[in-house]
């Protein structure tokens, strides 16, 4: 399928201001990050890793989903998936991720006037 594949990090904009506002600034890494997507139809496997470190979610893309944020943290959550682009509201920012030309672009969005968009580029390996 479109996502299917295995994407390592490119370039990234806002990385410090986004994890700042959303109170994970010790989280931050100079590491690579690794994005392995597992499409099937709707359904979903996302995972990002590492090393030391990994964060899977399952979902099923037009269905309200059992999902977690990086710190672990539990929540439900209807993904989207329109136009080729994914779209889930996370508790303190809103992910979307799509393909532009080969790329896995993913931006999340805090929300409020001081609100900051985070955008990651990730290249098929």
């Amino acid at each position: 399928m479109a996502f299917t594949g295995k994407y390592k990090l490119e370039s990234q904009e806002n990385y410090e201001e986004f994890l700042a506002i959303i109170g994970l600034l010790n989280a931050k890494t100079d590491q690579k990050v690794i994005t392995d997507v597992v499409q099937d139809g709707n359904n979903f496997t996302w995972t990002q890793s590492l090393p030391n470190w990994t964060w899977c979610n399952n979902f099923i893309a037009g269905q309200e989903c059992d999902l977690q944020t990086m710190t672990g943290d539990k929540f439900r959550a209807l993904v989207t998936l329109e136009g080729g682009k994914i779209s889930v509201p996370f508790p303190k920012y809103h992910f979307t991720a799509e393909l532009i030309e080969g790329e896995l672009v993913m931006n999340c969005t805090t929300p409020g006037e001081k609100g900051v968009t985070f955008k990651r580029i990730s290249r098929r390996v």
